[in-house]
């Protein structure tokens, strides 16, 4: 935990010191268009190297009853044989977590009064798929909001988004809730995991980055907006320089944006090679893509190409000589024991 919180201050010390140095072309320039095409690289890499694995078995992840007779109802949701079936339970997936939704804990409860001893309880968890669910669509309407730096003049429909999730406005500037919701959801992601024994045991590096680093891009960009502020305008020509591959000089722009600016750099570069490019992996994985008509439909294994079988046999003619003299027994006696 601690490694990955040091190596996110150390990539922001880095920034800092580069920017305030007179280096803000390299963390502001250079760096962005890299990651940009790592990013964009890696996840068409990865997409293909998805859609090109075979899939050999049929397996999809049920969680109700299957199709079967008539007069017993089908789970078409959790356990759908059909392809409209699987549409209806990948948009519930993806938009709304419902196989997180489902989760339920397990506890050994000491001294349970039914059993007079320890006994395995399970519970419904719900915390979980509520944090993941809120962290996930603040975070879609931050990346929303923040295509007012990419485009001139700003969409009616940005605005209004703008307006939305301000709209309890406190203080000046106003206070954007996605901002303070999304830290507050990553927060407790990063306390699950230090807090739970169990999942604090399971967890590495390739854990807690992620999380240090998406705390980080958050932190510092509030920090932009509300602590130590800097020029919109300032940033807004710089960002349209670099969408126009025409970047400017990045004058009346403090260090920190070039620190926020560097994290998120990062992440585009982490994103295709970490467990964070699950977004598009949730559509490839068979788990949730095949209906479960094993019954009625033949899965073919992509793996089985055509084989030269050697029957039992033919394996016999080549070797019954040596299964004569190992005593083993045979379906046809050597012609000279014959004899």
């Amino acid at each position: 935990m601690f490694s990955s919180l040091l190596l996110v201050l150390l990539i922001g010390a880095i920034a800092w010191a580069g920017a305030s140095a007179g280096l803000a072309p390299l963390f502001g320039v250079a760096l962005p268009y890299v990651a940009v095409v790592v990013f964009i690289a890696g996840m068409v890499w990865r997409m293909v190297y998805w859609a090109k694995s075979p899939v050999p078995f049929c397996i999809p992840t049920t969680g109700g009853q299957e199709q079967s007779l008539d007069f017993i109802k089908q789970n078409k949701i959790d356990c759908p044989s059909t392809t409209w079936g699987v549409v209806k339970r990948m948009f519930l997936e993806v938009f709304f977590f419902r196989s997180l939704f489902r989760n339920s804990l397990a506890d050994v409860r000491e001294n349970d009064p039914i059993s007079n001893g320890p006994r395995s309880v399970y519970y419904s968890s719900k915390w979980l798929w509520c944090f993941a669910l809120l962290f996930h669509y603040c975070f879609l309407l931050i990346f929303i909001r923040h295509f007012r730096f990419f485009i001139e003049p700003v969409p009616s429909c940005i605005t209004f988004l703008e307006s939305i999730d301000g709209i309890m406005q406190v203080g000046s500037p106003r206070f954007y809730w996605t901002g303070g919701l999304v830290l507050v959801a990553l927060l407790f992601l990063l306390c699950r995991r230090i807090f739970n024994h169990r999942l604090r045991y399971l967890s590495l590096l390739n854990d807690y980055f992620p999380l240090w680093l998406l705390i980080g891009i958050v932190g510092t960009g509030l920090c932009l907006r509300y602590f130590d502020k800097t020029e919109i305008a300032e940033v807004k020509i710089f960002v349209m320089g670099l969408t126009h591959f025409a970047p400017v000089a990045a004058t009346g722009i403090n260090a920190l944006f070039f620190v926020h600016l560097t994290l998120v750099s990062v992440l585009l570069i982490y994103f295709p090679f970490s467990k964070l490019v699950h977004m598009p992996g949730v559509f490839f994985s068979p788990t949730r893509n095949q209906a479960n008509n094993s019954r009625r439909v033949r899965h073919i294994n992509p793996w089985n190409p055509p084989k030269q079988y050697f029957t039992y046999p033919e394996y016999e003619d080549t070797y019954r000589e040596a299964m004569a003299e190992a005593g083993l027994p045979l379906d046809k006696q050597p012609e000279k024991a014959a004899e």
